[in-house]
């Protein structure tokens, strides 16, 4: 039996968070405007067959696959949206699922941190290695959601909201956690966007 933990569909990657996501691929390398579908599954290895499903079925590309012994995710996308729309439409009738069916996310921390000092900014560039770096009197919101996929799609709406720069985003595990930084004002706006895209993820 296969639990479908995330399924969220993405039109448009944002610039930096297709960037960023490049950083961590394995496989072929997400682009602006690509559209992109992330899935999660548990247990872990049935991630190998929905893989396979939407790779034969459509010419999506897939840019990320990774398998622990609990949970399994994969990251396909392509220019064309009704491409990786065909993708998702096709595993999901070979799982017997609908994407309505996927686990909600929960938020389990969020907040906001204004007027950042420099010894906090310079330990978290340190840590962060694949985004960019935060500066010090910027804000910094934080992000933590369950299951971690549905982090990417918060992530993607907060940068189409506001001016902000994404420090890092992690999505695979048990949680997703996201960090990014600007102007207070736009850290407010990408955080209420990013809050407002997990009340309702895409599915299609």
């Amino acid at each position: 039996m296969i639990k479908l933990r995330t399924y969220v569909y993405m039109d448009s990657l944002q610039p930096q968070l297709a960037e960023y996501m490049a950083t961590v691929s394995q496989g072929f390398l997400p682009v602006p405007g690509d559209a992109c579908l992330w899935v999660e599954v548990s247990p872990g290895m049935a991630v190998h067959r929905l893989t396979d499903i939407a790779l034969k079925a459509t010419r999506v590309h897939l840019a990320q696959q990774v398998i622990e012994r609990e949970y399994g995710s994969m990251v396909i996308h392509y220019r064309d949206q009704s491409d990786v729309q065909e993708a998702g439409r096709v595993l999901l009738s070979r799982m017997g699922a609908d994407w309505h069916e996927r686990q909600a996310p929960r938020i389990t921390w969020q907040e906001i941190i204004r007027g950042m000092t420099p010894d906090h900014t310079v330990l978290i560039n340190r840590q962060n290695r694949r985004g960019s770096m935060i500066l010090p009197d910027q804000s910094m919101f934080i992000l933590e959601v369950e299951p971690a996929g549905y982090i990417i799609y918060a992530a993607n709406q907060a940068e189409k909201a506001a001016n902000i720069t994404i420090i890092d985003v992690k999505a695979v595990g048990a949680f997703g956690r996201l960090t990014l930084a600007g102007r207070e004002a736009d850290v407010d706006e990408a955080a209420a966007a990013a809050l407002a895209a997990l009340e309702r993820p895409a599915g299609t």
